[in-house]
Order: C-alpha cells, then sequence, then structure tokens
C-alpha cells in the first residue's frame, strides 16, 4: 500500500498549506485537498502547485470546491451542497500522496462528519503548529482528539519564531515527534520551500 500523509493544522491559518508544500517536495509526493472553502482562483492547491518545482508531483482535483471562506458546511450550504465523505473517493495513484485537510480535525462537514473523518487508519498524521497564543492548547487537544481516535501520528511541524518552552512541554506532553520547524521567512517561494524540503527529507523519510 502506498504511503499516504495527511496534513492537518491547530485550526485556520496556521501554515498546513505551506508545510503540506514542504512534505510534498521533500518526497516527490502527489498533493490532494478533497475540500477546499473559498479563494478558488488563488487556492491551496493553486499556492502548493507554485511552490513546488519537482517534475514528479500529479496535483489532483478538489472532491468539494466551495466559493466561501467559511466552515466547509456552512459554505456548501451558501453553495446550495451538501457534503457527502462517501462522495469524497481518494485519488488513485503509485506515487505517495500528501493529502491536506482544512482548518482543524473537528471543523464540521456536515451535521455529522468532520474533517477528522476522512482520515484512514493508514495515514500518516502530520500536526502543524503555529506559534502564537493559545497553541499549546489547541496543539495537546488536536493530539489528543486524534489519539482517541486511534490515528497513527507522525510528527507535529511548528511554524514561526523558535520558541523552545513551547516546544518542549508540547513534545514532553503529547510523546510525538517533533519533525522540525518552518521560521517566519520574509517570503515563500519554490526555492525557499525547496531548501526547507531538503532539511526535512530525512525526518519524512527515516524508519519510526
Amino acid at each position: 500500500m502506498n504511503t499516504s500523509f495527511f496534513i492537518t493544522g491547530t485550526g485556520t491559518g496556521v501554515g498546513k498549506t505551506v508545510a503540506a508544500a514542504i512534505v510534498t517536495e521533500a518526497l516527490h509526493a502527489d498533493y490532494w485537498k478533497p475540500i477546499q472553502a473559498g479563494d478558488l482562483d488563488a487556492s491551496d492547491a493553486k499556492t502548493v502547485q507554485r511552490l513546488v518545482s519537482n517534475k514528479k508531483t500529479i496535483f489532483h482535483p478538489n472532491a468539494y470546491a466551495l466559493n466561501t471562506p467559511m466552515s466547509p458546511h456552512a459554505a456548501a450550504a451558501l453553495d446550495g451542497l451538501a457534503i457527502h465523505t462517501e462522495s469524497i473517493l481518494r485519488p488513485k495513484t503509485k506515487n505517495t500522496l500528501v493529502i491536506e485537510g482544512a482548518g482543524g480535525v473537528l471543523v464540521p462537514l456536515n451535521d455529522r462528519d468532520t474533517i477528522m473523518d476522512l482520515i484512514l487508519p493508514t495515514d500518516q498524521v502530520i500536526v502543524v503548529s503555529k506559534h502564537e497564543l493559545g497553541s499549546i492548547n489547541h496543539t495537546l487537544l488536536t493530539i489528543e482528539a486524534l489519539k482517541k481516535r486511534k490515528y497513527s501520528i507522525f510528527g507535529i511541524i511548528f511554524n514561526g519564531p523558535e520558541t523552545p518552552t513551547t516546544e518542549e512541554v508540547i513534545s514532553k506532553m503529547t510523546g510525538v515527534r517533533i519533525l522540525g520547524r518552518i521560521d517566519t521567512e520574509p517570503y515563500m517561494d519554490a526555492r525557499v520551500v525547496l531548501d526547507y524540503a531538503e532539511i526535512f527529507n530525512h525526518e519524512l523519510t527515516a524508519k519510526r
């Protein structure tokens, strides 16, 4: 079975898309964002496509492309749709697949399902945590929710300036491996992503 990495975060705007681009570039993996809500002209998939420079990656289309930047259940309602998880079919590929979620793990897709219901037991979950006030709590809650469902948590990527006290307490309290950190860069382009991909490659390919 091909390896699949599910990139989730502690919330919206924590850096999942850049992290997904780095992991995709490091592994020359395929990329898929099942649900995009809002900004379809500059979607997360298009951002990753701009940031990834290898020639092997295939960018698979969204299962749902919604027009409003809101929680998927609400964005779908505005588009006159309802999201059905059984209709979200993973793309067929022989390559490693990087999957980017939307918001955090408990973001609702409908009245019953959340982003976490898109994760398979075989997925390797990577949690992106942005260094900001409240991030320790948000990260611990995310990890706790994933562990409760017995998902395989591959590691945590921190986003922001080095903050040892935050990183150390999260590491100790969760027991989850720290894959590395994305610094606050003046800009983010394909060259910067390639540099990070080389840094992260060892942690992403090392046997656990």
